[in-house]
């Protein structure tokens, strides 16, 4: 049984009780945590032994699956190994099959690649604003935010788009015949609405369980060094993968970014 949130009355003060995490609720959250982070691992070391033909993708993989869990390791085996080398060296085989790759596919794994950067940078973000507190206060927390995620959700942003933009490069230049430069504006094109899109939608999840699902469904915090706090952010960059999938649709269409 659970507490709920209340009022006691203690030494003639009025207090404010918080209760307790359900613990089905922690359960589900390592259990979560734990799965996605064998996933992960499961691709990260297939990844070693049968590389991606877009050398980014060796790591967009694996850190969409800290997330993504399950989902992604079957979206990985079903359309996004690499074939393996045969032996004699002259072709390739296994479970990957080309035949299945479309437009709706193109566009899954554009929206994995911007979200592996958004999941980095939220991640770093998110352990440098608890470890140096200092960092929320440089991005505005007490004077410019009352809240902490406010200014947190600044770094986050500027995080993930370096990432995002870092990793479109690397898909960009491989492809096309240009400059560092012009690969460099070709990716913050291709990137900008993607990524603004994925945080969008991952920071309207982490704000409805920060300010209404854990302090007023639950009564208690939600707060970073808890897998509570992980396993919500799992949820959250779901929500962020829906709201960028149509993005990348249009860009893709468009021609700004490329199939994948």
């Amino acid at each position: 049984m659970r507490l709920r949130t209340g009022w006691v009355r203690n030494a003639g003060l009025i207090q404010r009780t918080v209760s307790a995490v359900p613990l089905a609720l922690h359960l589900a959250a390592l259990a979560s945590l734990l799965v996605a982070a064998v996933c992960a691992g499961l691709i990260a070391y297939d990844v070693a032994r049968r590389p991606q033909h877009m050398w980014i993708m060796n790591v967009a993989w694996p850190v969409c699956a800290l997330f993504g869990g399950v989902l992604v390791l079957l979206a990985y085996v079903r359309v996004g190994r690499a074939p393996e080398p045969s032996r004699s060296g002259q072709g390739h085989e296994g479970s990957h099959d080309h035949g299945v790759s479309s437009m709706a596919v193109s566009v899954g794994k554009g929206a994995l690649h911007c979200g592996s950067g958004c999941t980095l940078g939220d991640i770093i973000a998110e352990w440098i604003a608890v470890l140096i507190p200092a960092v929320a206060v440089a991005f505005g927390w007490h004077w410019l935010f009352a809240e902490k995620i406010f200014a947190v959700w600044v770094l986050d942003f500027l995080l993930a788009f370096g990432f995002g933009v870092a990793f479109q490069y690397f898909a960009i230049k491989p492809m096309r015949d240009i400059t560092v430069r012009e690969g460099i504006l070709q990716a913050l094109k291709a990137d900008t609405a993607s990524l603004i899109a994925w945080q969008l939608g991952m920071y309207g999840a982490m704000a409805l369980a920060h300010f209404w699902l854990f302090p007023e469904m639950i009564g208690t915090e939600l707060k970073v060094a808890s897998v509570e706090f992980w396993f919500t952010m799992q949820i959250a960059m779901i929500c962020g993968f829906v709201t960028a999938y149509p993005v990348n649709w249009w860009l893709i269409r468009a021609g700004v970014k490329e199939e994948m």
